[in-house]
């Protein structure tokens, strides 16, 4: 088991197809993360320290999905995830309390107005709006009740995820619940007029995986302002697509699945390539998860700055959000850690 690349591989060759199509993805992975496991627990070492070693040694910011649009949401807003990132706090439990305490202020302010409190996939809430910067500024609205500042304490990050909105033949964006019709040029324009207004660190799959003329201007246009251009179609996990994106110069981060590419090993190479070109990486759960937390771990062990894992909600997404505090308690708990050390 702790030949991981080799077993990896012997996979990647059964299969033999560029997408994993004939055996699949998913099935592939889960083989692969349990190898990495079984390794972990025959030496008698937590996972993020099997995989991460003595570098392992940092927690990553929770980007919290608390309120949801386009296709993961029944409702009228067309931007995919609207996510909180706490990060002016001093730990991670301290990150995670702020998440989840404007998590329940928004609920509130919600249901005061007769708004909906349902939640969508990753457990954000999921109203119908009348546009996108009314959910902004609700969020805001929830940063301060919860007793935050938002631009300080707490600052904000979005999933546009414009592939679904894409015509290719016609080069046009279709925004498919308010019916709007924009170009490159004018969904660049619309992305960076909300940056300018709001305390947005993180915008991901701004333009549309193919669009990679789009990609270039959007990177131009917010080169300096501190904000992460995060690849998720546009990269999918992919060394070789992250290659073509960084000799392009279009986006500064990557979202890393697991099971976009497949094999622990072959998403490490793409994390490690990703470091070595500047890239930031955000390690990501999906919308269907599981209650797995695996990717807990592997944030760590890779050093991700950010972990995306949905609503401080829903079994599937706090099962992550727990592995976390247990990894910070093993980390600075003396007692926990001389526990371990015997």
């Amino acid at each position: 088991a702790a030949e991981q690349e080799r077993i990896d591989g012997i996979m990647i060759t059964l299969d033999g197809t560029a997408d994993k199509s004939k055996l699949g993805a998913n099935a592939i992975l889960a083989v692969s993360l349990a190898t990495a496991r079984a390794a972990a627990a025959d030496f008698g070492m937590p996972l993020y320290r099997y995989l991460g070693g003595c570098s392992a040694n940092l927690l990553p910011l929770p980007m919290m999905n608390i309120l949801n649009g386009g296709a993961h949401a029944d409702n009228n807003v067309d931007i995919q995830e609207f996510m909180i990132v706490p990060r002016g706090m001093e730990s991670f439990s301290a990150a995670l309390r702020a998440g989840a305490e404007i998590y329940a202020s928004l609920r509130g302010i919600l249901s005061s107005r007769g708004l909906s409190v349902g939640v969508g996939d990753e457990g954000g809430f999921a109203p119908s709006l009348k546009s996108e910067r009314e959910a902004i500024d609700l969020i805001i609205e929830a940063i301060s009740a919860a007793g935050y500042r938002a631009g300080e304490d707490v600052s904000l990050a979005l999933d546009i995820a414009s592939s679904e909105w894409y015509d290719r033949e016609r080069g046009i964006y279709k925004l498919r619940k308010s019916g709007e019709e924009l170009d490159s040029q004018h969904l660049c324009k619309k992305i960076c007029s909300l940056v300018d207004d709001y305390p947005i660190i993180s915008v991901e799959d701004g333009m549309a995986e193919d669009d990679f003329e789009g990609w270039a201007m959007l990177t131009d246009r917010l080169r300096g302002k501190n904000v992460m251009l995060v690849g998720d179609d546009l990269f999918v996990t992919n060394r070789e697509r992250l290659i073509v994106g960084c000799e392009r110069g279009i986006a500064n981060a990557i979202l890393m699945k697991p099971n976009q590419i497949g094999t622990l090993s072959e998403a490490c190479d793409t994390a490690a390539a990703a470091g070595y070109r500047g890239y930031t990486t955000v390690m990501s759960h999906r919308s269907g998860d599981t209650a797995d937390s695996f990717i807990a771990d592997l944030a760590v062990a890779l050093g991700s700055p950010f972990i995306k894992s949905g609503a401080p909600a829903r079994g599937e997404r706090v099962a992550k959000y727990n592995r976390l505090l247990l990894i910070e308690n093993e980390m600075f708990s003396p007692s926990l850690a001389g526990e371990f050390l015997k």
